[in-house]
This record gives C-alpha cells, structure tokens and sequence, in this order.
C-alpha cells in the first residue's frame, strides 16, 4: 500500500512508555466485570470450582489472544490495532467491516456502558438519583424504560470530560491512564487482601461444592459461563490501536500486552477465590444480577465481611475509579480506528485528520464521543453491546487467524517478538473462538442476528468508499 503523504501534514507523536502501554491493557480490561460477574456465572454453573475453572480458562484464551496480537503489533505498529492486521493480512473488506463495526457499537457502546456504569455506581455514594423524564417503549423484543435525570446527566458529563482531556496530547491521556490504573489494582488489593486476612467467617469450606447440586452442568453452560468472564476480559485488544503513538513500538507493545494480560489473569482470579472464601455460596447466588437487581454485588458482599457497614461504600469508590480508568484508556484507543481507516481513505476524511497543537485525532475523538454519548441515553445500550460482543468475537478469530497468513505472505520480514507456543496457541484460541461464536448463536439467537446484522450493514458503506477513492487520487496511506 501507498505510504506517501506530505511532510507538512501533522502526525501521531510516540510519547507513550512501557509504563502507559502496560496500564491502558491493564486500564482498560477491568472495569466492573470482576466485581459483578462471579454471581451470573455462579447462577449458570451451580458450582464455585467450576466458577474459578471459568475464569481461568476465560484468562488463559485472552492471554493466547494477547500473544498473537503481541506479534501482530510488533510486525505492525501502527495506529488501527485489528483494523490494520486484517488489512494487511486479507484486504480491505474484512478491516472495514471490522472498523465499521467497532465504531457503530463496539467502542461507543462500550463507552455509553462505563459511562453510565461509573453514574451507577457513583449514586451509591452520592444522591443523584433525581429523573427527569420517563418513558416506556419496547424494542428488541423487549419492554424498555428510557430515564433521563442526574444519572444520565452525569455519564454525559465523564464522556465530554475525558474526550475534552483526550484531545490534549496523548501524553496526557496515558499519563492520567497510568494513575487511575495505579488507583484501581491498590483498591482491589485493599478489597482482597482484606478478605483473606480479616474476614470474619471466611474458609475454605465455602469452596466445596454445594449440596445438591451437580458437579457438572454441561458444555453450553459452561460456555455461557466464559462468555461472561469474557466480556470481564474485554480490552486486551484495545493497546494496540494506539500503537502508533507508542515508543519503541516493536518493543514495547508486545511487552505491554504481555505483562498487562499476565496482571489481569492473577488479578481475577485471585479476586474471585477471595468473594467464594468469605461467602457461603448461596450469598454468591443472591448478590446483584438480572435476577437479584436490589442486592449488593459479590464483592461489596465479601467487603462487608471485614468492612462492616462501609464494605458496600468502599467496593463502590473502587467501582468508580476502576470504570473511570476503563472508560479513559476505551476513548485514548478506540478514536485511532476510524483514523487509520480514513487515512486509508475507507472512512470519511475529517476522522484521518490530527491536531497540529496537540498531534491527536481530535474530530475522531469528538465524533465518537458523541455519538458514545447519544447511545448513553437511548435506554437501549445494555441490549445492543450483548449484540456487539458476539460480532467481536468473531473478528478476534479472524485477527488471529492473520499472523498464519501474514507469516505465509510476509516470510522474510523481520519479526522483533514471535508468538509463544505457535502454531499452537493461535489454533487454540481460533478453535475456543469459533466454539464460542457458535455457543452464542445456539443459545443467544436474537442477539446473534443482531450483531451479524450490524457487521452487514457496513457494507453499502464499503462499496460507497471503495468506489469513491477509484474516483480521486491515490490513499494517503496508513500512518506510520
């Protein structure tokens, strides 16, 4: 592809380190799923063993996904993360409906939730609980109850105020990244080692399977249960989108994704041995979900078990700055998407454009922010982001099925970091990816159809875009 562009035009500027790459990995994956999720997983399993057995696998399939992307990102520093490995790897078709479909749901709706989750979990603390305005409408084939007062009013605000300090220097956003980062692991340390040291009435016997129920509830729930751990998971891919804008790119991207993943997995799942050890498992099984909409979470629950009364208080303060940190590093990476499929010329021109002051894709950053935004008050986000991961699912395998190709089309290319384990690792995660994508269609067919639809619709929008730079003079090309 052409690589020729003016020198006068303004580019990315490398100033992310180790250190920043190491905490929008780590920044961006926990969010609230790791306080939330051992319930609803709890609820499909029946069994605390086979709960921890979920998050392991669940971590262990994301670290093999982490482990190609770690050579992907090495071979490929570029802005665009995915977007650019399927490019290269199989042409311009797969990458937009790629890009397209993060930018429609996969990035904004994950922003609409974290914005609204850190409203949520902030009206714990403080009184923002005043609505406004209500309506009850259906879509989706559900009945839906749209609210807009304080809550909302406030996730609009954290969206406006991290894409405002976003458009500042890239410097900034990952030096604000590695502080929240640093804020939310020293909370989940309070939270855990508190459990296993001051505990009252924890043991270990609250680990044993329950009486009654069956050691082994079958493959589909099983499924269903490293789905939700999955979507706790969710972010690993994300670093590499801004690796464009890191230092030593070839160095320093495989090493992040590495050592952040590595964080990540002993995190959760010493995090979720905790909650069992200070909780019988029918406390597990009553906390927050679908089913238990007023309980506290599991892990407010576990803190309260050596917190007293200020455990569900003190969860909820790490509940904010976690979903804060999580919803900074989704905004400073997930705006270098649509950038890089602009300045293929597969999007539209403004969104390939960078600051000249500041050396970022503000409008990239404004357009995706507001429509983030317009998704945090439509009531419906919660639906449509269960659609967006399963589509997301199917691009990891089809990413990760790029390094076999791109080692078949570019053999001679140097390659600073080489997969672990590989063919091995990559089949693996292709294969539990692919099982996953098939578990969802079986067991989640509304939700399915969906997220195909929404991978469909892009590409009237493809065609569009291929035909018009057929039209006008040759593509800028990717950004180095």
């Amino acid at each position: 592809m052409s690589l020729s562009r003016t020198d006068t035009e303004p580019q990315l500027y490398r100033g992310l380190t180790l250190a920043h790459t190491i905490s929008l990995v780590v920044g961006a994956v926990i969010g609230t799923g790791v306080f939330l999720k051992a319930t609803v997983m709890a609820q499909t399993v029946g069994s605390p063993s086979l709960v921890l057995w979920a998050w392991a696998l669940a971590g262990l399939l994301s670290m093999a996904g982490a482990l190609t992307y770690a050579e992907l990102g090495a071979l490929l520093p570029r802005a665009g993360g995915e977007y650019v490995y399927l490019l290269e790897a199989y042409g311009e078709g797969p990458a937009f409906l790629y890009g397209w479909m993060r930018f429609v749901m996969g990035s904004a709706g994950s922003i609409a939730s974290l914005a609204v989750g850190f409203a949520t979990f902030l009206a714990a603390i403080m009184p923002i609980n005043h609505v406004w305005a209500e309506y009850t409408y259906h879509a989706f084939g559900q009945t839906l109850v749209w609210r807009f007062g304080t809550q909302q009013a406030l996730a609009l605000a954290v969206i406006i105020l991290l894409s405002a300090l976003n458009c500042g220097r890239v410097v900034l956003g990952g030096q604000v990244q590695l502080w929240l980062t640093i804020l939310k692991v020293a909370g989940i340390a309070v939270i855990v080692g508190g459990i296993l040291f001051f505990s009252k009435g924890g043991t270990v016997a609250n680990l044993a399977r329950p009486l009654g129920v069956r050691p082994w509830t079958g493959f589909a729930a099983f499924g269903t249960a490293m789905l939700a751990a999955l979507w706790a998971y969710e972010g690993w891919n994300q670093m590499p989108m801004v690796a464009g804008e890191v230092q030593h790119p070839t160095r320093n991207v495989p090493r992040g994704l590495i050592i952040g993943m590595a964080l990540v997995v002993v995190i959760y799942c010493v995090a979720n041995f905790s909650y069992f050890y200070a909780l019988p498992f029918s406390e597990v099984l009553t906390s927050n979900s679908t089913t238990y909409r007023d309980a506290l979470p599991v892990a407010a629950k576990a803190a309260q078990t050596f917190l007293a009364r200020y455990g569900a208080t003190f969860v909820s303060l790490v509940f904010v700055i976690s979903t804060l940190g999580a919803l900074n590093g989704t905004i400073l990476s997930s705006a270098r998407v649509p950038y890089a499929m602009a300045r293929d010329r597969l999007f539209f021109a403004a969104f390939g454009r960078v600051s000249g002051a500041t050396h970022v894709p503000v409008f990239s950053i404004v357009l995706q922010g507001i429509w983030a935004s317009l998704l945090a008050i439509s009531g419906t986000y919660d639906q449509l982001t269960d659609c967006v991961v399963f589509a997301s699912w199917i691009f990891y395998a089809l990413v990760t099925t790029s390094v076999f190709a791109l080692r078949r089309k570019m053999p001679h290319v140097e390659r600073p970091y080489k997969t672990l384990a590989y063919p091995f690792l990559p089949l693996v995660f292709v294969l539990v990816a692919s099982w996953l994508v098939w578990n969802t269609i079986h067991t989640r067919p509304l939700e399915s159809s969906v997220g195909l639809g929404l991978i469909a619709a892009g590409l009237p929008l493809y065609f569009y875009f291929r035909k018009s730079r057929a039209r006008t003079a040759p593509p800028a090309g990717p950004n180095r």
